[in-house]
């Protein structure tokens, strides 16, 4: 490995102790771009930066990001293939470099055009995967997103013949995450993982997004690790964890508690990096102050958290996921058909997800202790590794009761009880 590139920064900064903190950010404005970029720069923290790209070029239409730009619209994100390139180098120079490497990130089933636009402007590193960009975000299907990312990757991967070391985060691990059960978010994360280094890429970020009982999420992460120490011990790779993904507190007080617990979780579980999310989340999007703000709390709470990392392989959500990455590549040796074969066959199905490819026959729930649990497994290869709730329907009003379990939480005072809530048990109890 070369010392240069995203993941090696992260990992000297683990290494030295310091968790790295990372906003996602994405203005159209190049003036603005760049101000954010130097202000997540300047921030009192170990930050990278983000370039977050509108949803034009998210879903390929271009004409409408051209248009924006040239008629000085406003986008919700950075249209960085519709700027000139010259224009993205003027936002990235003397900003992106070795001490500040940037990431861009899109949501798109098909980046190609995405990854060609970051490689021209000098950068390497970017995210998502052939799954967690497919079947959460619209209707592509998932062999055209299979064939889009493996195209994706190998063009990344071209990088590593200027020296370069190109980088991929997987956003499996936050795949629909609200109600999903980890074991499957560990296993799609994973996987996603292992699709990247067979396309070429060297330098890998697995993503968790933290959920509903912090207990679990810790267990999560350790069977993360685990999965990764023997499925990856060839490339360079680290955990990235996200804070919470659906409905954020509406309370400045229950948003602060919410990323204090995700930045102690990252550090407790050994993670390298943290994505935030700031105050203002519930009700717009967050100004550049907010997100700098955001940076220096988390930073400051990682700071003052020690390691106390689970035992990986001893916990129901190890003993899922490894029946599930185990499934999968038992089915072809081509991975990227195994995971069309897998989600035909239902061996692996996202609760609530209703994408087309997606066999939507497993079902989840909150459990009294926060945790979440299978009520139905489905077809998944899951018999005799977990307890699902037999006979349990969830109904459209447990439904909307648990997307908002969270923001309940943290928003007004509640018994205290295992895992995520304003006063949590201890991570060993």
């Amino acid at each position: 490995m070369t010392g240069a590139g995203f993941g090696a920064f992260v990992r000297r900064a683990h290494d030295a102790g310091r968790l790295v903190v990372q906003p996602r950010m994405g203005m159209s404005n190049p003036e603005r771009m760049r101000a954010g970029l130097l202000a997540t720069r300047d921030a009192d923290a170990t930050t990278v930066g983000t370039l977050t790209l509108d949803s034009y070029t998210r879903v390929g239409d271009l004409e409408s990001a051209q248009l924006a730009v040239l008629e000085g619209v406003d986008l919700n994100g950075y249209p960085l293939v519709s700027h000139e390139t010259a224009t993205t180098r003027r936002v990235l120079d003397r900003v992106h470099g070795p001490h500040f490497p940037v990431q861009v990130r899109h949501g798109s089933a098909a980046p190609q055009h995405i990854f060609r636009a970051l490689t021209a402007v000098g950068l390497d590193a970017s995210e998502g995967g052939p799954v967690s960009y497919c079947l959460p975000y619209g209707r592509v299907p998932l062999r055209e997103s299979v064939a889009h990312w493996t195209e994706s990757c190998e063009l990344l991967a071209t990088l590593r013949g200027t020296g370069a070391e190109p980088h991929l985060e997987t956003f499996g691990g936050c795949v629909l995450g609200q109600l999903c059960p980890p074991g499957l978010l560990v296993a799609v994360s994973v996987l996603e993982a292992l699709f990247f280094r067979r396309h070429g890429i060297r330098s890998i970020s697995v993503s968790y997004a933290q959920q509903t009982n912090g207990r679990q999420d810790s267990e999560a992460i350790a069977a993360l690790r685990s999965l990764c120490t023997r499925f990856l011990s060839d490339t360079e790779w680290h955990v990235v964890v996200y804070a919470y993904m659906g409905l954020f507190p509406e309370t400045e007080h229950g948003a602060r508690r919410l990323l204090a617990q995700a930045a102690e979780l990252a550090v407790g579980s050994g993670s390298e990096r943290l994505i935030v999310k700031t105050v203002a989340e519930s009700r717009r999007i967050p100004s550049v102050a907010e997100n700098v703000a955001a940076l220096e709390y988390a930073a400051a709470v990682a700071a003052r958290t020690g390691p106390d990392p689970l035992e990986g392989t001893a916990t129901e959500t190890y003993a899922e996921a490894y029946a599930l990455v185990d499934a999968v590549l038992n089915l072809d040796d081509d991975l990227g058909t195994a995971l069309l074969r897998a989600f035909a066959e239902g061996r692996l199905d996202v609760p609530y997800c209703l994408h087309p490819d997606n066999a939507g026959l497993s079902r989840s729930y909150i459990a009294e202790d926060g945790r979440l649990r299978w009520s139905d497994v489905g077809r998944m290869p899951l018999s005799g590794v977990t307890a699902a709730r037999p006979a349990h329907t969830v109904t459209s009003s447990e439904l909307l009761d648990s997307l908002s379990y969270v923001r309940r939480s943290y928003d007004f005072d509640i018994p205290r009880e295992e895992g995520n809530s304003p006063d949590p048990a201890p991570r060993g109890a």
